[in-house]
């Protein structure tokens, strides 16, 4: 892949069965994507991707959800892809209060919350900050908060596999030169790290790169990307970071599907396992044949889980 050439946020506005739309919540425009199915009263389902990502990221489960009933949406987060990309707001509290607005703003007093990896983290947020908003959340490659830390704090493999990426990432301007550059192949060294060989070697691995890198590589993406990293580093040292993280000790009581790719290097199975105290009604489902990116790696035992989790 070779090109010179800066992409245009609308780049991202792939064709296929679905609509793109423009949504204003939380004083920012946001760019959806959206398959709706036949029904009028469809729950809503909300799709949250992962770090370096775009909506693209749901393209199997946007489709085969809407296929069953369920109006479903994709989001390119804060700084993605075609959505904006304001200075600040890559906090906790934002976060969650940017998906909070897109529900209502979307015509919805409720919606299950599912997310991958930061957008999973995304989806406790929300669950834990506006707990009327949130039926149920599901979450793919994607541990609470605090178990996460925990296992980064305490497990020395963890800590080796999660860490040097994340303190790399708190340099001044490196990190966002290094996800850009050559076209953004640091992405898809990542996508191809993080993944299962078999998944790695299809033209669909591929295809997919190809979309990652260009759209790391639109005007402001690299750097707000970042700063959800940055975020969490700099507030650990700070009363906001501080009361963050004691809010969302507070459990939560909703329905929780935990999905894990068998062959992640990167979330450990230990890791996984930890936090029911925080979520004591989540279940935990390990995704065969996948890695990091359960969901597009293995997309029908992933659909088929949500189905069940959803029904």
């Amino acid at each position: 892949m070779s090109s010179n050439l800066i992409p245009d946020p609308s780049t991202v506005r792939y064709d296929g069965p679905w609509t793109h739309r423009d949504v204003r919540a939380n004083g920012i425009r946001f760019h959806v994507v959206e398959a709706t199915p036949e029904r009028q009263d469809a729950g809503l389902v909300v799709l949250l991707h992962g770090f370096a990502d775009f909506w693209w990221s749901w393209r199997h489960q946007l489709t085969d959800l809407a296929d069953l009933g369920y109006r479903v949406v994709a989001v390119d987060l804060r700084g993605y892809g075609d959505s904006d990309k304001p200075p600040r707001g890559y906090d906790g509290w934002t976060l969650a209060g940017d998906v909070a607005g897109l529900v209502r703003s979307l015509g919805h007093t409720e919606a299950t919350l599912v997310g991958h990896a930061e957008g999973g983290l995304v989806c406790w947020t929300t669950a834990v900050l506006h707990p009327r908003l949130v039926t149920s959340i599901a979450l793919v490659s994607s541990p609470h908060p605090a178990a996460l830390k925990a296992a980064v704090l305490r497990d020395g493999h963890q800590r080796s596999t999660w860490l040097p990426n994340f303190l790399r990432y708190q340099l001044p301007r490196y990190p966002e030169n290094l996800l850009t550059a050559a076209d953004g192949f640091e992405v898809e060294r990542l996508l191809r790290q993080r993944t299962s060989a078999e998944w790695a070697g299809t033209s669909e691995f591929v295809d997919t790169a190809r979309r990652m890198r260009s759209a790391i590589r639109i005007p402001g993406v690299a750097h707000c990307a970042l700063e959800y990293q940055r975020w969490a580093f700099r507030s650990q040292w700070r009363p906001d970071g501080r009361r963050f993280m004691a809010t969302m000790r507070d459990p939560i009581h909703i329905p929780v599907l935990a999905l894990r790719g068998e062959s992640d290097t990167y979330l450990l199975r230990s890791t996984f396992h930890r936090g029911q105290q925080w979520s004591p009604r989540r279940r935990l489902v390990t995704v065969p044949d996948a890695g990091h990116f359960a969901h597009q790696e293995n997309p029908d035992v992933v659909t088929a889980e949500l189905a069940k989790f959803l029904g």
